[in-house]
């Protein structure tokens, strides 16, 4: 309310009273928040790419007095300003920062607002940008860019795929040679105890075989030292006389020799 052309006082909500002629009330609004639609714009980004940007901007005006004398037509002051900022905020962006960090640039947006609006008895409650547009150009190269994005990660997809593929094929190739070794390493660890057993029973028979020979010569009255060589001498003799037959039973024409050792020993064992 002005009186006499000066400020008086600010009113608020209910009935008052105003002396008229000398009092007008020379400015009035709501106190309740309000929707300011922010045309669009072209703007550019850091890295020079054109983007066409529009907003929202949600504010409430908390002093009158201020609204009404710091300002003039505060409505259209904060609309420029809402798009002085944008093309600030956008232009401090590159293309990719502007898509990715929307609710940043908001933030941003909504701080250097206030800085100049609380003066103006002005709070802006919320801005947001509702559209970014790039140009046609832009556009069909951001397409191509995705595109290509897209067959690079198909391609390393499909590359990755294949080494795994390599990879287990070598594991599969390398437990199956592994299981193979340790397959003939057992194989030969049993022939190795098959063997070992089969010498121990065959010289546990010859030891037998030796004692047998060696009692019968004691019997016929010969020393135990004498019976005892003389049994080694016969189960030489007959082990010999063993292979020479199995020799002579192969197929061809075979000429069996006898040293002469061997022939004296036959004759001694049969005196």
């Amino acid at each position: 309310v002005e009186r006499l052309g000066k400020f008086h006082r600010s009113l608020g909500p209910g009935i008052h009273f105003v002396l008229s002629p000398i009092e007008c009330i020379s400015f009035q609004d709501t106190i309740r928040e309000q929707v300011m639609d922010v045309p669009p714009q072209d703007c550019f980004t850091q890295d020079n790419a054109p983007l066409n940007a529009d907003a929202v901007m949600y504010m409430r005006i908390h002093n009158m007095k201020d609204a009404c004398y710091n300002v003039f037509n505060v409505r259209n002051a904060l609309l420029n300003l809402c798009l002085t900022n944008v093309r600030e905020e956008v232009g401090r962006l590159t293309l990719e920062e502007a898509f990715s960090s929307r609710g940043e640039l908001n933030k941003r947006l909504l701080a250097s607002l206030n800085k100049v609006s609380h003066g103006w008895g002005i709070e802006i409650t919320r801005v947001e940008i509702q559209h970014l547009e790039p140009s046609a150009d832009i556009l069909k190269a951001l397409e191509s860019q995705i595109s290509a994005e897209r067959k690079k990660r198909a391609t390393i997809l499909q590359s990755e795929g294949e080494k795994a593929k390599l990879i287990n094929e070598a594991q599969g190739r390398a437990e199956a040679m592994l299981a193979d070794a340790e397959a003939k390493k057992k194989s030969m660890i049993l022939a190795s105890q098959a063997e070992a057993e089969r010498q121990s029973l065959e010289a546990e028979g010859i030891q037998i075989a030796i004692q047998t020979i060696a009692n019968s010569i004691i019997s016929m009255g010969a020393d135990s030292s004498t019976a005892l060589k003389e049994a080694i001498k016969f189960l030489g003799l007959a082990r010999y006389m063993e292979t020479q037959g199995k020799f002579a039973a192969s197929e061809g024409t075979k000429v069996l020799m006898f040293p002469t050792k061997v022939v004296e020993g036959l004759s001694g064992l049969l005196q």
